[in-house]
């Protein structure tokens, strides 16, 4: 990241945007949120796709990690050393025992700007970035560049929506979300220094009428 990006992120981080609010309302989730996703196969092919790609052993960074499923659980099982973190300490509860043998740590997209958690092989960020507001998303994106290794590997999915921090009800409380068109997604990442190694797109119906359908995006990148 250049000093002028590094400067540009620090002040969207200083923005005291209310993540307390979001970390609260996934507490109150906790496992429910599972019941709600019950059928995560673009999730588990894209979890796939990193396993597979990295050596065994691989370094992989689970962002906004959950309750460890599947994700972070599925990397583990193949051998990988996993790091999830979060920013909803009842949700990393959860995880630590759904998958014993990773790692996992509280902490926002931001604490991460400093690299203190190291460097890593893979990162897969299911369904994170899509809480940020729109104007911090190209700059986490390159956060997570800098966080990879040359050649590292990001999986990523967002909801393909034209929206910025906009409020919905979700499982009895209200989160923040943004979402981009699917072009738009595309441009976003290249120009945050990534390779579009595959994508897919699904059609996804969670299964609590609380939370609406969506159209999914993943996106397999390589750090160019």
């Amino acid at each position: 990241m250049s000093g002028d990006d590094q400067r540009d992120y620090d002040g969207y981080a200083r923005l005291g945007l209310d993540r307390s609010g979001q970390a609260e309302a996934f507490d109150s989730i906790g496992d429910r949120y599972d019941e709600a996703f019950p059928h995560k196969e673009g999730q588990l092919d894209a979890g796939s796709w990193l396993a597979d790609a990295l050596p065994p052993g691989s370094r992989i960074l689970d962002l906004g990690c959950g309750t460890g499923l599947p994700t972070a659980l599925q990397l583990s099982d193949a051998g990988h050393q996993v790091v999830g973190v979060d920013i909803s300490p009842g949700m990393l509860d959860l995880a630590r025992g759904n998958v014993p043998k990773a790692e996992f740590r509280l902490a926002d997209l931001a604490d991460l700007r400093d690299g203190r958690l190291g460097v890593f092989d893979g990162v897969a960020a299911f369904f994170a970035l899509l809480m940020l507001p729109r104007a911090e998303i190209p700059h986490a994106l390159r956060m997570l560049h800098d966080l990879l290794r040359p050649g590292g590997l990001l999986a990523l999915s967002m909801v393909e929506a034209d929206v910025d921090d906009f409020a919905i009800p979700f499982l009895g409380n209200t989160i923040r979300v943004s979402g981009y068109l699917r072009e738009e997604l595309r441009q976003v990442v290249c120009e945050a220094g990534f390779e579009i190694a595959g994508e897919n797109s699904l059609a996804y119906a969670p299964a609590s009428t609380d939370v609406p359908p969506e159209i999914q995006l993943f996106l397999n990148l390589r750090r160019a």
